[in-house]
């Protein structure tokens, strides 16, 4: 319990100074918001009631206060190019929610073929005595770890989109509209995002089970009768995925936190593109709650793994 406990400090800690330095940043950025938002020409009485209504006249310490307070309450502020209409800005958590379940299909989508894929390849890979399967694989992988996410993508638009026909470039069927086609569509941008990964992920777990099997305790049981069979997926099989365990939360965290060029590649309303856009429009409380939100991502599914390393191997001490 005292594990836990620490490493949860340790992620509100690093939440806290990633939230101050990332409202920091956008405060020393050189340019004036105000400007960007209503123009050169706007007359200076309605930039200066602009500011005022975006509190950019308060000193940095109380508009970060009330930013985090807000954060907090699951207020997020609103943004500053988005618009519900003429007269109301759109709520930065009304803004990401309608994107957020995008990417987060997007990349549970990615996971699961990584690992259906991955560890049944690392296994046979790591068993497999025919040196040319191995010379094969190993040159497959080497390709696929190689080349960019953005390429790939084009490939796999090109292969499955125009010449297999099997989806429609461009033609993005929002969740809401029909989950189905949804889902359908989102296959070959997680496609995309899966194929080095699961290349990396079956390499590594294959130097991990080549590793495990010129342990001490397969030879003992080996010496004991156990089949090959039972020795590779009784013993040494749980023992090589600890380390493969910390590296798929790496992945996840990657995924998660947003594909950026492959959901520009293939047209994906995800966090990507519109941190992207927010950046170029310097619509600011969108890119520190999307950096904030990235932040929490990675510190959680890296604290989850922790947790989930001390129940593979208990052998772990409370340090």
């Amino acid at each position: 319990m005292k594990y836990v406990v620490k490493k949860f400090i340790t992620l509100i800690m690093t939440l806290f100074l990633v939230s101050v330095a990332a409202f920091l940043a956008f405060q020393i950025i050189p340019g004036d918001v105000v400007t960007s938002i209503v123009g050169m020409e706007a007359p200076p009485e309605r930039a200066e009631q602009l500011r005022e209504e975006l509190g950019l006249n308060d000193p940095p310490l109380v508009r970060y206060v009330k930013w985090a307070s807000g954060v907090i309450r699951g207020d997020f502020g609103r943004s500053y190019r988005y618009a519900k209409n003429m007269n109301e800005m759109m709520p930065v958590k009304e803004l990401i929610g309608d994107k957020l379940p995008v990417t987060l299909w997007l990349a549970a989508l990615s996971f699961v073929l990584i690992v259906l894929v991955s560890i049944p390849l690392g296994v046979v890979w790591a068993r497999a005595g025919n040196r040319y399967l191995d010379a094969a694989l190993n040159c497959l992988t080497q390709i696929s770890m190689a080349v960019p996410s953005f390429f790939l993508g084009v490939l796999v638009t090109y292969l499955f989109g125009i010449i297999l026909k099997l989806f429609a470039p461009g033609g993005y069927v929002s969740y809401r509209d029909d989950f189905g086609k949804f889902i359908g569509y989102l296959l070959f941008p997680a496609l995309s995002v899966a194929i080095p990964k699961i290349a990396m992920t079956a390499r590594f777990l294959r130097n991990s089970l080549l590793t495990e099997m010129q342990s001490d305790y397969v030879r003992t049981a080996y010496s004991k009768g156990c089949t090959k069979r039972r020795v590779m997926y009784g013993h040494v099989l749980r023992n090589a995925l600890m380390p493969v365990v910390t590296f798929l939360g790496m992945i996840i965290a990657e995924i998660v936190a947003g594909s950026i060029v492959v959901e520009q590649v293939f047209g994906l309303p995800g966090i990507g593109r519109l941190l992207i856009s927010s950046i170029n429009t310097r619509d600011f409380p969108v890119v520190e709650i999307l950096i904030l939100y990235i932040t929490f991502v990675v510190i959680v599914v890296y604290f989850l793994v922790d947790i989930l390393y001390r129940v593979i191997d208990p052998r772990i001490s409370e340090k």
